[in-house]
């Protein structure tokens, strides 16, 4: 009799297995419609009777002593808990909004690398 143990090792397996198979098609479905490695939104497809739905990110990096120093510099001090969270994380929504016054003399902190794509796909 399998124990409950062993049962969950061998989910764990099938589950790893699961995820390196998803993430191999997605990587092809990426080649297929030649998602660009920095895309920040979202793209669909409607194929065979299936739409594909792809979500791009671009992951955000602060360095939170360079980010103080640049603000300061710029006397743009004031914005920085608006723009951020403090750990810091950047507020999209509220540095979208802002005026390039305020966010072009801060880039200088912010390292941006695009993230894995994720998919979303339903039958018609």
């Amino acid at each position: 009799m399998t124990t409950l143990y062993q049962r969950w090792l061998d989910a764990k397996k099938l589950e790893a297995t699961a995820v390196a198979e998803r993430r191999e098609l997605e990587d092809q479905m990426v080649e297929t419609f030649a998602i660009p490695k920095d895309l920040d939104g979202t793209v669909k497809h409607a194929i065979d009777g299936y739409v594909i739905k792809t979500e791009g990110r671009i992951n955000k990096k602060i360095d939170a002593d360079k980010l103080q120093m640049l603000a300061a510099e710029a006397g743009l001090s004031e914005h920085l808990s608006s723009l951020f969270r403090w750990k810091p994380e950047i507020n999209a929504k509220a540095w979208g909004a802002a005026a390039d016054a305020v966010t072009q003399p801060l880039l200088g902190a912010i390292t941006s690398t695009p993230g894995r794509p994720t998919f979303t796909i339903t039958k018609d």
